[in-house]
């Protein structure tokens, strides 16, 4: 059984930070990027991490994987990353005590 891990990322030296995330360059590569992962079941959950004004500053993603490597390898090719809109900040494994959904 795979593992969830937590991946953070922040704004990019190329987001533009008074635009929101689906006016960022290149959003449509990235949303199909990101549709295919989830359709792979590699991405669980995730989205746009917010400022105080309400616009995005980066993300956080909750995926399954065996380890840190498999997760730094799918995402590697994110045309966000790959392009300087997200800079990936942490990868961490997440042991889950609390769920409501069960």
């Amino acid at each position: 059984m795979k593992d969830k891990f937590i991946v953070i990322s922040s704004a990019g030296p190329n987001r533009h930070p008074s635009k929101g995330t689906r006016e960022q360059p290149l959003w449509d590569e990235h949303a199909t990027f990101i549709d295919k992962l989830v359709d792979e079941g590699f991405i669980f959950m995730g989205g746009p991490l917010v400022n105080e004004a309400g616009l995005p500053h980066g993300a956080l993603l909750i995926v399954n994987a065996e380890d840190e490597n498999e997760v730094r390898e799918k995402l590697k090719n994110d045309p966000w990353f790959t392009h300087g809109i997200l800079k990936l900040e942490n990868v961490k494994r997440w042991q889950i005590f609390i769920d409501a959904r069960k």
